[in-house]
């Protein structure tokens, strides 16, 4: 029973990725779209905790992102880190420790919020559905990026 509810997912999540890939919008919407999709698919929420639990969902990763846009900001992609001098170095590694740190207590206070809207073993659902995603989400890009 479990491998054919596998498939059931699985066919669901394709079937709901041509549909985001169809509609206008950025690969970053359509993305969001299919993540969302998927965990609904993999973890069975009530009315009343969809309502409550995806906006505070958004909020988390709004919050999230931008951390991680205020960083890559702030550390160019195009230094040349073999260039860089040790007091530039220590700047970058004190920053990428702040922003982690900054993520872990995000992630602290979210859990807290979810577990007021949700119950704990859907939230734990819900983390091991977003691994799920990244991982088929990789896959996926790898599989086109060889064609």
């Amino acid at each position: 029973m479990k491998q054919v509810n596998k498939y059931i997912y699985i066919f669901l999540f394709c079937v709901i990725a041509v549909f985001a890939v169809a509609q206008p919008g950025t690969k970053r919407d359509k993305i969001e779209a299919l993540r969302v999709s998927f965990i609904s698919s993999k973890v069975s929420l009530t009315t009343q905790e969809t309502q409550l639990f995806w906006p505070l969902y958004n909020e988390y990763n709004d919050k999230l992102d931008a951390l991680k846009k205020s960083f890559r900001q702030q550390f160019v992609k195009e230094v040349d880190f073999n260039a860089i001098s040790d007091k530039e170095a220590e700047a970058y590694l004190s920053a990428e420790l702040l922003v982690k740190q900054k993520e872990y207590e995000l992630s602290k206070e979210y859990h807290e919020k979810f577990k007021k809207v949700v119950s704990v073993k859907k939230i734990v659902l819900i983390r091991r559905a977003e691994e799920e995603f990244r991982k088929e989400l990789i896959k996926n890009i790898k599989g086109n990026s060889s064609e």
